[in-house]
């Protein structure tokens, strides 16, 4: 019951600061707004192409809200270095707080975010791009946002308190994610690319979240690529949780 409390204090603090600078959250949101309304149009006529069939919308949105979701928890990490910086992770070193609940609670804050920006996204798409939506599999797609973002987000902090320093996180992520999201067919279906490239794509979980959410956006509750994402995903969370949670352990120690 302890760490249940600690996490959700935690938790609603990260919340508190989120909702005191919605900047971020906004900002979020608008790149994906400018791929919706600049970039979306150019696909209109590749309705029934390979990698298209389910149509052009269907197929382009859940890759955006997976893009989404990447690049918004994989880079929060800054915000902790931030407060590596003004002694607030030094302070509670002497609290008796859980120490998985100082990771926990955090990567918590921006799953929840991350969740707002995806249905704030789905729900301007269907008016601006024309988007059917088949909410049964959106609110079932919520479950790879949820597990990519908490992944991703327990990765970045885990990363930051191990760098604690901006300089060095940003090209340290950014040399990860870019491969990650170019073969992840965030952009275009990897049914496009050369059998090469889909033969690489292979190795990247993200693609099968990518695949998944799309069989889930077209309303295919049966693709495999819905359990071999959630297997994959959900391995690495697990991993990367462990990894981090030891990580800010040793930190707070």
């Amino acid at each position: 019951m302890k760490a249940l409390r600690d996490t959700w204090l935690v938790y609603s603090r990260a919340m508190k600061l989120n909702l005191k600078q919605p900047v971020w959250l906004v900002v979020m949101l608008i790149q994906p707004l400018y791929f919706l309304i600049f970039f979306a149009p150019l696909l209109n006529g590749l309705d029934g192409a390979p990698g298209f069939e389910s149509g052009a919308m269907e197929t382009f949105v859940p890759g955006l809200i997976i893009m989404m979701a990447l690049f918004g928890s994989t880079f929060v990490g800054f915000g902790l270095i931030a407060e590596l910086r003004a002694g607030v992770i030094e302070r509670m070193r002497v609290t008796p707080v859980s120490r998985a609940a100082l990771l926990i609670g955090r990567t918590l804050a921006t799953v929840t975010t991350t969740l707002i920006q995806a249905l704030l996204l789905v729900v301007l798409a269907a008016p601006i791009g024309g988007l059917t939506i088949y909410w049964p599999g959106v609110f079932l797609m919520f479950g790879i946002i949820i597990l990519t973002s908490f992944m991703l987000g327990a990765l970045s902090y885990g990363v930051a308190i191990v760098l604690k320093s901006e300089d060095t996180l940003a090209p340290v992520l950014n040399t990860f994610v870019q491969p990650i999201m170019l073969l992840s067919g965030i952009m275009l279906p990897m049914a496009l690319a050369p059998q090469w490239l889909q033969n690489v794509a292979d190795f990247n979980p993200f693609y099968y979240a990518v695949e998944a959410a799309r069989s889930l956006f077209e309303g295919d509750m049966g693709a495999n690529a819905i359990w071999q994402a959630a297997a994959y995903i959900g391995a690495l969370a697990i991993v990367l949780v462990w990894w981090a949670t030891r990580k800010f352990a040793r930190a707070v120690a």
